[in-house]
């Protein structure tokens, strides 16, 4: 997939303006930022390196790294860029193997070339992944197993229990599924069939990888847990009652100085038995690394989340590969539920193509339509008002009345999904689009910077005001100036003096809206051509929706979704087969 950043000025800062060569000419085709240039010609130089060739390398592996891979595979370097003249690929595999960089700076492993942390990194996750499969497995007491999931599993819940069943047998589990295919409710009971194992009660920890996912995870174990509907005898609630999840940096125990290392870690591990990451798909390479050296050999790590979803805004798609690096093994650690109970058949039917790649069939499915799967023109600005307005003129509304379980409802009910940030299908083209038909509505001629009724998205964790990245609110009416957030309960209200990271959130980029779920979903594609329309996007973008998905988009943006994968270079999956 071409992957070019296009310039309209030259003082473009991605643009260099002091250089010449082939590092020069791949910046001026947009392929290369100025970053990634200078970064390969400081390693070069401090390196003793002084071939173009292994500095080309070395920019692309930059630039891999920035777009979420951990390695580059040169013989596919032609496929980036056709028309420029790059080195035959063997002849430069061999030259970067003899480079004075290489077992410094690089490592090439199975013809592939890590910049060499990253290479450390994916060989520790694998070799203590593998080293966790190859012990001895946790005893079990098969009597007291049998009787615990007869009682926490009903007969209709056959995938979930073979999940909980499969992953009380081991030491390390992986359980994948789509939204509403109940990994929060297996987790609540496995974690009660584990506790009814041990003689001792169980030291649990659980984590995700950002504020909002945790926040989440502990509300939606305590939903569980309160349900009148979900089978949980009260013997068992004691394991589960008041658990509370937090981010992977606060379990590992951050370091003020040291950014990329925790106070947990091979010489000082996690002292809980059972440590569990939801979102794992969230999770970058770098995170998994430190993550499972943390966690003793003998105690039990289980990972949740949907391996089909975007991955990680950092290197790594870890979740995905190690799905399918364990896939087909015997024994394997991957538990697949795949009942999704969350969508009707329409949503459900639309989701599965675009995750399995059937790119007619999702477009049928769109083009056929049904009260709950919409096509729309993305020329058709009318429809798209008629669809954005009423969910923004009913939060209004409410956070003008002061009526809080109204406004966080409203919040819930409809989500602008897109792609990009900036541009004609980015986030900030369609927030201001929003706030114009809300002035044009009701006659204005402006709004305030912070206006009753619109919706905020916090950028970083606040500690103090309890605030986690990607958590949602909405300003208030009255002289108070406040702001209600989204806590999943009855809405946690601030000041807005005392906001610092927030933005605009009528529309939210899709890698922004993991983790949540909407009534109605509006996905805005962009562009066929765009590099970010991928098939892991768009399934995302869809499984947020509960009860309706619009889709706007051409019949070419819809294909082309569905026929990308996004394309992150990884060796993980073949190192765990090996």
């Amino acid at each position: 997939m071409t992957e070019l950043f296009e310039t309209t000025e030259a003082t473009d800062h991605r643009l260099l303006q002091d250089h010449d060569g082939p590092l020069a000419a791949l910046n001026a085709a947009g392929l290369l930022t100025a970053g990634d240039v200078r970064t390969a010609d400081a390693v070069c130089r401090l390196g003793g390196e002084s071939s173009p060739d292994v500095a080309v390398a070395v920019a692309l592996l930059v630039r891999a790294a920035r777009s979420g891979s951990v390695c580059v595979d040169l013989a596919e370097a032609a496929e980036l860029l056709p028309e420029h003249p790059w080195p035959e690929p063997g002849r430069w595999l061999v030259e970067v193997t003899a480079s004075p960089l290489a077992d410094v700076a690089l490592r090439v492993d199975d013809d592939l070339v890590y910049l060499h942390r990253y290479w450390a990194e994916e060989g520790a996750v694998v070799d203590d992944l593998q080293e966790r499969m190859a012990r001895v497995q946790p005893p079990v007491d098969e009597d007291r197993l049998a009787q615990a999931l007869d009682r926490l599993f009903p007969p209709d819940y056959e995938e979930q229990r073979t999940a909980a069943e499969e992953s009380a047998r081991r030491w390390t589990s992986v359980i994948t599924g789509g939204p509403g295919t109940g990994k929060t409710t297996t987790l609540a009971r496995l974690l009660a069939v584990l506790a009814d194992q041990s003689p001792r009660p169980l030291r649990i920890a659980l984590a995700a990888p950002t504020g909002k996912a945790a926040a989440r995870m502990s509300q939606s174990l305590a939903r569980t847990l309160a349900d009148p509907d979900v089978v949980f005898p009260a013997q068992d609630r004691a394991a589960v009652q008041g658990l509370e999840a937090s981010t992977l940096h606060r379990l590992l125990g951050f370091r003020g100085d040291n950014h990329s290392r925790f106070r947990h870690h091979r010489g000082n591990r996690l002292p809980h038995d059972v440590v569990v990451v939801d979102e794992a798909s969230m999770v970058s390479l770098s995170m998994m690394a430190r993550l499972v050296e943390a966690i003793r050999p003998d105690a039990r790590l289980v990972l949740l989340g949907d391996a089909d979803q975007l991955a990680s805004v950092e290197a790594g798609a870890v979740l995905h590969d190690v799905v399918a690096g364990f896939s087909g093994g015997s024994p394997t650690p991957v538990s697949r539920l795949e009942t999704s109970h969350r969508f009707g058949e329409d949503i459900g039917d639309l989701a599965a193509a675009v995750r399995d790649g059937h790119a007619g069939t999702a477009w049928d499915l769109l083009e056929a339509g049904t009260a709950r799967v919409e096509l729309v023109d993305p020329g058709d600005t009318a429809r798209i008002r008629a669809l954005v307005l009423p969910a923004a003129r009913t939060l209004r509304a409410a956070a003008l009345d002061g009526d809080h379980d109204a406004a966080i409802k409203a919040l819930n009910s409809h989500r602008l999904l897109c792609a990009h940030r900036e541009g004609p299908f980015g986030v900030a083209r369609w927030n201001d689009q929003v706030a114009q038909w809300l002035r044009d509505d009701e006659g204005l001629e402006w709004l305030p910077l912070r206006y009753p009724g619109q919706p905020l998205l916090q950028t970083s964790n606040d500690y103090g005001l309890k605030l986690w990245n990607g958590d949602t609110g909405v300003v208030l009416g009255g002289e108070e100036r406040q702001a209600l957030f989204d806590d999943g309960a009855g809405g946690r209200v601030v000041s807005l003096a005392r906001l610092s990271d927030v933005e605009v959130a009528h529309a939210l980029t899709v890698h922004r809206s993991q983790g949540s779920e909407f009534g109605e979903v509006t996905v805005i594609l962009p562009d066929a051509d765009s590099r970010l329309l991928t098939r892991q996007l768009l399934y995302t973008a869809i499984t947020r929706a509960v009860d309706v998905v619009h889709v706007v988009g051409t019949e070419d943006a819809v294909l082309e979704a569905v026929r990308r994968q996004a394309g992150r270079a990884s060796g993980l999956t073949q190192r765990l087969r090996d």
